[in-house]
């Protein structure tokens, strides 16, 4: 992961620190723990499980107690790994799953008491930063605008940026964030909002899928008019990047991969033809059938669907020609800002000494 140029020395500002972050979203639990190097960070360890915290949410309005026994599991091994890393610097965020439900912040406070993590609950446009944190080397400094699409669990962030040339960041790259939408819809909501109950071996109908592609297409187009995107578009002033377990399960069944390599996808493109080829071919397909898709199986089969919906609405919304594949998220935008506030912290012309 590239990073940014280092103060202070070896011994100090990022340097001197062990990094850990924790993103708790709708669906996964997942955890980093970094040092920096020379061209960014190198992962000592980690952690990622499908804790669906989110189930029943979009339904009951509350977090239900198998989703919080599993997720409260899941977080006591992320304890663990910062205790034996002994992390220095850290933080841990909550995302739409605790935004939306009523008892997200008494969770929270069982979780602190249960496994001394302290958790802030982020509001979508810091969730937005945190991601575009994470991939912005991947855009290209010579197309003037960026589409940062990311699918998860409860809802898809969708930002919509200008990227200029930097010369004193590494890759060359700066961003701003113009605006931003937060669609209330993500695999696991999608899911139980329109196929909960279906067999395993029944696919869904035509007219299923199709109506959950357009009732993302629905809550698309006032973002696309404010900000006449379908123009920049045509004017091949617009690059896409995705950033979601949707997409890079989409760019690995592109690449033919019989088991998922992060090496390989983080960073991969994928034509629009291609994608929409691809969630055309499983949409037909039943849970039972996804399972035994290479790079689905059965952590993400009955979530496939509306994840495919989802992407497929975003490219038919806006045909991009190409989309370019991050396998990184908050997780990473998280520890590219922990470390440059170690910097700061260790700058002594930012903190004279007395």
């Amino acid at each position: 992961m590239a990073g940014e140029p280092t103060k202070g020395g070896w011994h100090s500002g990022r340097f001197a620190h062990t990094f850990a972050a924790i993103d708790l979203g709708t669906n996964n639990c997942r955890l980093l723990v970094a040092r920096a190097s020379v061209d960014g960070y190198q992962v000592i360890d980690a952690y990622s499980r499908p804790v669906r915290l989110g189930e029943g949410v979009a339904l009951s309005g509350a977090l239900c107690g198998d989703a919080i026994e599993r997720t409260l599991h899941a977080l006591s091994v992320c304890a663990g790994k910062i205790e034996r890393n002994r992390v220095t610097m850290a933080r841990h965020i909550a995302t739409e799953a605790c935004r939306r439900a009523c008892n997200g912040e008494d969770f929270l406070a069982v979780v602190k008491e249960r496994t001394g993590l302290c958790f802030e609950v982020i509001n979508p446009a810091e969730e937005a930063r945190l991601a575009l944190a994470s991939c912005e080397n991947l855009l290209d400094a010579a197309i003037p605008f960026g589409l940062l699409i990311d699918i998860g669990g409860g809802s898809t962030e969708v930002s919509w940026i200008r990227v200029f040339r930097r010369d004193d960041r590494l890759g060359g790259v700066a961003t701003e964030i113009v605006d931003m939408t937060s669609v209330p819809w993500g695999v696991v909501s999608l899911t139980e909002s329109c196929v909960k109950g279906l067999p395993r071996e029944q696919p869904a109908t035509r007219e299923c899928y199709d109506g959950m592609v357009e009732r993302i297409r629905a809550d698309l187009r006032p973002f696309c008019r404010r900000h006449q995107i379908g123009g920049a578009i045509a004017r091949g002033e617009v690059q896409m990047i995705g950033a979601s377990g949707t997409v890079t399960t989409v760019s690995a069944h592109h690449l033919g991969l019989k088991r998922y390599n992060r090496v390989l996808v983080d960073g991969s493109r994928i034509g629009h033809d291609s994608i929409l080829r691809i969630c055309d071919q499983l949409s037909v397909k039943s849970v039972a059938e996804l399972t035994e898709v290479p790079c689905i199986g059965n952590d993400r089969a009955d979530l496939a669907l509306a994840g495919g919906a989802i992407l497929e609405a975003v490219c038919r919304q806006w045909p991009a020609p190409m989309v370019r594949v991050a396998d990184r998220g908050l997780r990473e935008g998280v520890l590219m800002e922990l470390m440059r506030q170690a910097d700061r912290e260790a700058d002594p012309f930012r903190h004279p000494r007395h």
